[in-house]
């Protein structure tokens, strides 16, 4: 009888951890699911800007768009801006990965140098991005405690460059930031002349390089 008892004792363990499996699969997979649809509307998100600008980008064009209802949509974002927040959020994630590497891949130059390239050239090739990042009015806050990962890390690549100007080195990072976004700016909207890039890049690099 107690031979019996914990046969049915195991059986029973052996259904709870299958059933245990069985939930945790379905819960990956919702989750996966459920990634997948952010993904597909923030790069549908993205597409539309580039093609037509952010005006056109609205909650019903993305259900459109994408084939999902639209309260899916509000779902996953809660409104319009809170797609186009999580664009910019993707796009500062893409823009400090592309300064990590022009970073890290000086060995002898001018790492500024690099990163200022790489900087005015993520805002030239990625213009409905970089707007939607700087230029928009969003609520994602910047230099905050509640300020995303994403964000954080881009700027620790500008402040890697001047990590051995003491106390100095986050103004010094933010006075050089300024200076590529306004240039990055007045680039994108020709008030100023594109026969002097290289001459505007050698300067601003002349002013922001520092013995180490």
């Amino acid at each position: 009888m107690e031979k019996f008892h914990l046969i049915g004792k195991a059986m029973i363990l052996a259904a709870l951890y299958f059933l245990s499996m069985a939930v945790n699969r379905i819960a990956e997979r919702k989750l996966r699911d459920k990634q997948a649809r952010r993904a597909q509307i923030i790069s549908a998100a993205r597409r539309v800007a580039e093609l037509e600008g952010w005006a056109n980008v609205t909650v019903r064009r993305l259900s459109d768009e994408i084939s999902y209802s639209q309260p899916v949509l509000y779902a996953h974002f809660g409104s319009r801006e809170g797609i186009l927040a999580a664009v910019a959020i993707e796009g500062f994630q893409e823009i400090g990965l592309a300064l990590e590497k022009a970073r890290k891949r000086v060995k002898r130059g001018n790492t500024v140098e690099s990163v200022a390239a790489a900087y005015l050239e993520f805002a030239a090739s990625s213009p409905a991005l970089y707007e939607v990042m700087f230029s928009l009015s969003l609520s994602v806050p910047f230099g905050d405690a509640a300020t995303p990962p994403e964000l954080r890390f881009a700027f620790a690549q500008l402040l890697e460059l001047f990590q051995g100007q003491g106390s100095k080195s986050e103004v010094l990072s933010e006075l050089f930031w300024a200076s590529l976004h306004g240039v990055a700016g007045l680039t994108r909207t020709k008030r100023f002349p594109p026969s002097r890039r290289k001459e505007r890049l050698r300067a601003l690099v002349e002013i922001f390089t520092f013995p180490r």
